[in-house]
């Protein structure tokens, strides 16, 4: 227990039977109770989950999932399970070994106390952050925690890929884990979620950790249309459930008139600078004050709506 709470830790591991003992092995001690969900490993995972559980039963358990469905799925896997054994706090460690067991204290500290529903890693806020992580995955990582941003409404958060993560129950029980999305867009899919049920979210400095042999299965392929599109369904799913259905915000009526005047502006701005370029002489000086207006009001709206936004959704952090 911490801080008087019940914790459990979800391990999602998939071929990670080199690095998944060094994870269980340095599980801290207050953890009551460790979810290994092996999502079909072709590695011997499950043999080596085995023998941990052989040796510690009482604090281990290995889930075997029948079918590979991802990361978000195993992790929702271990959520269902925690629920079916009434663990107040639940965290997430990913089994490549990539989450330091010394910062998971502050990780679960915040949802202990009652002060988060849910805490999340932040591994941005490090100084050393920059020289360890891979440049590529630094700026995707933070060009996708600007989207997750607008789309979540958690305009305080940062790093929205970290896994490292800890969840109140009740918290677990709204966002019901059998509709979490089942991959790579985990993070960002349950962030929306949260919002959408004013769940306080707090950002915690965690040690990003590399070069301990793994092997990461992500690729710029897969997630760089995959995690925008979902962030962009959520962004409108909130919308819609936040403040339209559960609640009312004029705000909605800003980022509507934002996707109406500003592309219409911009394709009416570049099309006279085209004429101008290479068709006519000259262009009416009332067609050029009309896009630019239009650009204008497009760019204001959009920026009221979320400062409209970011105002409604300050007290969740």
């Amino acid at each position: 227990m911490y801080e008087g709470k019940t914790v459990a830790v979800v391990v999602p591991a998939y071929n990670v039977a080199r690095l998944l003992p060094v994870v269980l092995e340095t599980m801290p001690s207050f953890v009551d109770r460790v979810f290994v969900v092996d999502d079909q490993s072709s590695d011997g995972t499950p043999e080596v989950a085995q023998r941990f559980v052989d040796r510690n039963p009482h604090q281990i358990r290995l889930i075997c999932r029948e079918a590979n469905g991802g990361v978000g799925a195993a992790i929702a896997t271990g959520y269902t399970a925690a629920l079916e054994e009434e663990m107040d706090v639940v965290a997430v460690m990913a089994g490549d070994a990539q989450m330091d067991p010394a910062d998971l204290n502050r990780v679960v500290g915040p949802v202990c106390r009652g002060e988060a529903d849910y805490v999340k890693g932040n591994r941005l806020f490090r100084g050393e952050s920059w020289a360890m992580i891979p440049k590529i995955r630094y700026f995707g990582n933070s060009f996708l925690s600007l989207l997750t941003k607008i789309a979540s409404g958690y305009w305080h958060v940062a790093d929205s890929q970290c896994g490292y993560t800890a969840i109140s129950r009740v918290a677990i029980e709204r966002i019901e884990p059998s509709k979490i999305y089942p991959r790579y867009g985990m993070p960002n899919d349950v962030l929306i979620k949260l919002n959408i049920h004013n769940f306080v979210v707090r950002d915690v400095s965690v040690r990003p950790v590399y070069g301990v042999g793994e092997r990461s299965g992500i690729r710029l392929r897969k997630v760089v249309f995959t995690i925008p599109s979902i962030l962009f369904a959520g962004f409108l799913r909130r919308m819609l459930w936040k403040y339209v259905i559960l609640d009312f915000h004029p705000l909605v009526f800003f980022y509507m008139l934002a996707a109406v005047l500003l592309p219409i502006g911009t394709v009416f701005g570049l099309y006279l600078v085209l004429l101008r370029l290479f068709i006519a002489n000259a262009v009416a000086v009332t067609s050029a004050l009309f896009a630019s207006f239009l650009f204008i009001s497009g760019l204001q709206s959009l920026f009221f709506a979320m400062w409209f936004d970011m105002d409604y959704n300050k007290t969740l952090r």
